[in-house]
């Protein structure tokens, strides 16, 4: 009988704050208990950079999404809230995606979405999502930040992004942020 490797990765923490949101990652990648990578590039552009996209997951299976997800951005004019629903339906109900193994935010100038395989199209109530491995710990440090500081979202996802870095073993301090608006 083979061993499993589970692949772990990410931490993807969006935050918003007034008519601003930012959007970042960290750059590990592992496999079992070793990393493979320390610079992967997860978050992307969309709609020639009207919206933002991070994903936690297998890698090709975020890629496969995330071309699907920019053709519903096409078809609906660039709405995320649409094409998200309309992704959501798709990745529930087909065969083939039901079985793909990511999560993504995905972000513009009015929404921050998170997307998952059950067919979830969440809108935070505080502005602030996370995905990955390290996101409850992002999340945490991400709310503090909010509610105590007058930083702005993207100064606030690199600290808690970093903060999450220190804590879990599957993020590393390798940020990638984006500002939104």
């Amino acid at each position: 009988m083979g061993t499993k490797r589970n692949i772990r990765s990410t931490t993807i923490l969006s935050v918003r704050r007034g008519n601003k949101a930012a959007i970042g990652g960290d750059g590990q990648v592992t496999l079992g208990d070793t990393v493979v990578k320390s610079t992967a590039k997860k978050i992307r552009p969309l709609a020639d950079g009207k919206v933002w996209a991070g994903f936690a997951g297998s890698t090709a299976d975020a890629f496969s999404l995330l071309e699907r997800f920019e053709k519903k951005l096409a078809e609906y004019n660039n709405n995320i809230l649409r094409a998200s629903i309309e992704m959501a339906k798709e990745w529930r109900t087909d065969r083939i995606l039901r079985r793909l193994e990511t999560m993504m935010i995905v972000v513009d100038n009015e929404r921050s979405l998170l997307l998952g395989g059950a067919g979830d199209v969440i809108e935070s109530d505080d502005g602030i999502i996370a995905i990955g491995s390290g996101g409850s710990y992002a999340t945490a440090a991400a709310r503090a930040l909010l509610a105590n500081t007058d930083l702005s979202p993207e100064e606030i996802v690199t600290k808690a992004l970093k903060i999450a870095g220190d804590i879990c073993v599957y993020t590393n301090n390798e940020i990638m942020v984006q500002t939104i608006g």
